[in-house]
């Protein structure tokens, strides 16, 4: 009788690992698929596009345009600072663009994401409205896909290559 106990308790035993072997089976293909089904060329001209935007955007002095593109919960980092959302992201376009700063070059040196987000990294060049140099740097921006289908910015980092300016 314990022998038929003991034969059961592994059999029961061996039926729940299999199970939860099939359930994280079906989890890692259901990931590969969408995975597989994201499109990493669709989502870099769509950065590109987006970057285009922005360069017209800041050149014409939008900063309602340029604040649209971020995410409700959206955040601006940057060096020496804290972290800017909300309604003080369309303040901080529109001080860039009112200090005369408005020619701004994007370069995506790299793209990966997934259908939920977008990580891109590159390089930067500013310059003002007599097109002297002001600034290059690199940046980091996360996009977040939104409810409603549309790719937001949900993390805007950059941080510049020029030495610091000794006072």
């Amino acid at each position: 009788m314990k022998k038929n106990h003991f034969l059961l308790a592994v059999l029961l035993t061996s039926i729940a690992f299999a199970s939860c072997n099939s359930s994280n089976k079906t989890k890692d293909d259901n990931l590969k698929v969408a995975a597989a089904s994201f499109d990493l060329q669709k989502a870099r001209t769509f950065i590109d596009s987006l970057n285009a935007k922005f360069e017209e955007q800041l050149a014409s002095g939008d900063s309602a345009s340029l604040a649209s593109h971020y995410a409700p919960d959206g955040k601006i980092l940057l060096a020496n600072g804290e972290p800017i959302s909300g309604k003080d992201i369309l303040a901080a376009w529109g001080g860039m663009i009112r200090s005369g700063v408005n020619h701004w070059k994007f370069v995506t040196t790299d793209l990966k994401g997934d259908n939920q987000f977008l990580i891109e990294t590159g390089t930067y060049e500013i310059r003002d409205v007599k097109d002297k140099f002001v600034d290059k740097g690199n940046y980091v921006v996360t996009y977040e896909m939104q409810p409603n289908g549309e790719w937001k910015l949900y993390r805007d980092i950059g941080v510049t290559s020029m030495p610091a300016v000794s006072k």
